[in-house]
């Protein structure tokens, strides 16, 4: 496994406090860093008003990212309506919501039914509505994005999540938004969308979550050590299980874009937003265990090459030291991240998994496979 450098990037007036060390391998190898240099408003910036009430468009908003960010868009005030192509009821109650909270939600709450890649009719509907503001959480390639762009001349913001995974593989981390990015990774579409965003003039803000976790979670993230914790298994991690990575709780992205919402120091920039500290694949296995009372997991360590999985994924996480930093965010937008890493964990285990809700079966052919050639 390549080796890992923590450095300090070439920043301007950038200051790296000595690293300090948390449980369950948790690293927060950069303590504070501090941003020191004057900030230059980007020529052309738009501004918004935050606090004034906003006509919002949520691309998506019924899986994940979305439903949080929509009830505290609408707790603010916003006219906040979600497209979507309608095969997901538009409102659910979430677990632990009070009943009277998710009614006022319900009751506020738009809709516009279309498929995003249906150009034509995102172009005449978004046009006949006009919205002040576009939250694009599910867009993948720049294609999709050009006709929200050409229906609304008049857009005060557009706001895209983007994916930390845009970054060149480096041997040298954190990740850090002024880092070398990567034409042919599987998130090149994100790239090409913050590109043309940048290209037509318009006044966007683009975050870049690391890997994302938290209720309602669709991707295996912790999900996969839960399964796994819940059966009594031993919990297969390829490697060493020294490999860094970092996980931010979807409440705390949530927070992340209500921040950018007319935040001057937000125009025409990329933010990484995760948690604050970083966590070994050990590490995240004995948090997870930790989180949901089970007791510590037996891991099962294992070459990758050695094993014929086939289209099968053995592990839910890249095998590579994977982290950003996060200091960018929170120096000039004021925003933190609200969950550590096992609380967070407490909060998706108790409000998801163990309710009994879950996305994916659970599936251990890959692990009776690592398990029987031990």
């Amino acid at each position: 496994m390549a080796s890992l450098a923590v450095v300090q990037q070439k920043q301007p007036s950038l200051a790296l406090l000595p690293s300090s060390f948390s449980d369950f391998n948790g690293v927060r190898l950069s303590n504070s860093v501090l941003y020191k240099r004057k900030v230059v408003q980007p020529k052309g910036a738009l501004h918004v008003t935050a606090s004034s009430t906003k006509k919002i468009l949520i691309m998506g908003g019924t899986r994940f990212i979305g439903v949080f960010l929509s009830r505290l868009l609408v707790k603010e005030g916003h006219q906040v309506t979600l497209f979507t192509r309608g095969k997901a009821p538009i409102t659910q109650q979430l677990p632990g919501e009070p009943d009277e909270d998710f009614s006022n939600f319900k009751s506020k709450i738009l809709h516009l039914k279309g498929d995003r890649k249906d150009f034509e009719f995102v172009r005449s509907s978004l046009a006949a509505e006009g919205f002040d503001v576009v939250y694009d959480i599910n867009g993948r390639e720049a294609d999709e994005v050009e006709p929200i762009l050409d229906a609304l001349p008049k857009l005060e913001q557009y706001i895209y999540c983007s994916s930390a995974g845009v970054y060149l593989k480096s041997e040298v981390l954190p990740h850090c938004e002024i880092d070398a990015v990567d034409p042919k990774s599987r998130h090149k579409g994100k790239l090409e969308t913050e590109n043309l965003l940048e290209s037509r003039g318009v006044n966007w803000t683009a975050l870049r979550p690391v890997y994302i976790y938290g209720p309602l979670n669709y991707n295996p993230v912790e999900e996969w050590f839960f399964h796994r914790l819940k059966a009594g298994r031993p919990i297969p991690i390829p490697g060493s299980g020294k490999q860094v990575t970092q996980l931010g709780h979807v409440k705390d992205l949530a927070k992340a874009f209500i921040q950018v919402l007319g935040h001057e120091k937000a125009s025409k920039q990329v933010f990484n937003i995760s948690g604050d500290k970083y966590v070994t694949f050990d590490g995240l296995a004995r948090a997870c265990a930790k989180a949901a009372g089970f007791p510590e997991p037996e891991l099962v360590h294992y070459n990758p090459k050695d094993f014929d999985f086939g289209k099968k994924k053995s592990f839910p996480f890249r095998d590579q030291h994977y982290f950003a930093s996060i200091e960018k965010a929170k120096s000039e937008l004021g925003w933190k991240p609200e969950f550590d890493l096992v609380g967070g964990l407490a909060d998706s285990y108790n409000l998801d998994f163990g309710r009994g809700t879950f996305r994916k079966d659970a599936d251990f052919s890959t692990d009776d496979m690592i398990i029987a050639a031990r």
